[in-house]
């Protein structure tokens, strides 16, 4: 029988039910499924608790089967989570360390990871333990019901339950999405991130993005655990502020994005007919009732000017809006070319009468 690891004092223990659960849906992978995927861990100061990380990481691969690549993104740390990580890992070749030279993010964290790995499915995992290891054959079994990505339902109390009510309850007003909680550890195939562009934490929208391109998704209730040791990167009401106006960007950029005249064309009609109205009554004003009344010939100006203005730039946004779809076509033109290069064997070189190879 193998030995695991025991967890430190004051770290959380999944319970007995969690386990048995666990090991039901290990029990209904393939060999395939338990070795395709890469567990992506971004990780900034994180020293005390990224030796209970990879320990548990690794006890709960040898409990329940899997061989998923750990790919360990650190994200600029400063203070040793690295060489603890490597230190913990030794002799356990699944674990990949990847460094960042300065903190960029958890988004640019999660490209780097999807980058350097070769498997088809991608878990975004926290290194702070607030999710443990047995949530990951059970997303690995929900995903091989033959859904595209995977997102856990936070359960239970937890901080900050409040701000992550809002924000999911603004999410699925804005956006059309199928899952309830849009912010917590996600399972999806790499494939998604193909040809979509994610900017700054725009890691939090990814569940969005992948539902608006028809991507089927669906979710599991994942228990959020306390965080074990050091301080959350994400916290104070800046970061609130930031996450709504994100939201209201990702909005505008998936309704406005591929047809920018739908925004700047009706704003720009709707100011038009507004001056050419109050030009009307002007006019009226002046000839019908014999009143002058100068600011109402400056904000029929104002108005008509504004509406060219912006009927204008919706022209120009549609020219832009063009050039990035033939852009993105020809990416995927090339990327299909790569695949095919490299599934298909090499002709030979042609030999010429002497019986030597061209360059």
């Amino acid at each position: 029988m193998t030995d695991h690891p025991t967890p430190s004092a004051g770290s959380a223990v999944a319970s007995a039910a969690t386990r048995a659960e666990a090991e039901r849906a290990a029990d209904l992978l393939s060999a395939e499924a338990k070795r395709d995927f890469a567990l992506i861990v971004p990780a900034y100061n994180e020293a005390p608790v990224i030796r209970d990380l990879v320990r548990e990481v690794r006890a709960a691969w040898q409990r329940y089967g899997l061989a998923g690549q750990v790919v360990l993104i650190d994200d600029g740390s400063s203070d040793g989570t690295a060489e603890i990580a490597l230190e913990e890992a030794a002799g356990w070749p699944l674990l990949r360390l990847v460094r960042h030279r300065t903190n960029l993010g958890k988004t640019e964290a999660l490209l780097t990871g999807a980058s350097v790995t070769d498997r088809s499915w991608i878990l975004l995992f926290d290194a702070d333990l607030q999710h443990l290891p047995e949530d990951v054959p059970r997303m690995l079994a929900r995903a091989a019901e033959g859904w595209d990505m995977v997102t856990g339902r936070k359960i239970g109390a937890y901080d900050k339950r409040g701000v992550s009510s809002i924000y999911n309850q603004l999410g699925r007003r804005l956006f059309d999405v199928p899952v309830s909680d849009m912010n917590s550890i996600k399972l999806f195939r790499k494939e998604i991130l193909d040809g979509m562009s994610l900017r700054h934490d725009w890691h939090r929208y990814l569940v969005v993005m992948a539902a608006d391109r028809g991507w089927r998704i669906s979710e599991i209730d994942v228990e959020l655990h306390d965080r074990r040791a050091g301080v959350s990167k994400f916290q104070g009401p800046g970061r609130i502020l930031v996450g709504v106006l994100d939201l209201l960007s990702v909005g505008f950029l998936l309704r406005f994005a591929a047809k920018p005249m739908l925004l700047f064309g009706i704003a720009g009609f709707a100011m038009f007919a507004a001056g050419v109205v109050v030009g009307l009554v002007a006019l009226w004003m002046r000839f019908g009732l014999e009143l002058g009344f100068r600011p109402l010939i400056d904000l029929v100006s104002l108005l008509v000017t504004l509406g060219v203005l912006l009927i204008g730039t919706g022209f120009i946004a549609e020219i832009v809006a063009q050039f990035r779809d033939e852009l993105t076509a020809t990416r995927r033109a090339l990327r299909r070319a790569t695949t095919d290069d490299l599934s298909t064997p090499n002709p030979p070189m042609p030999l010429d009468a002497a019986g030597d190879s061209h360059e």
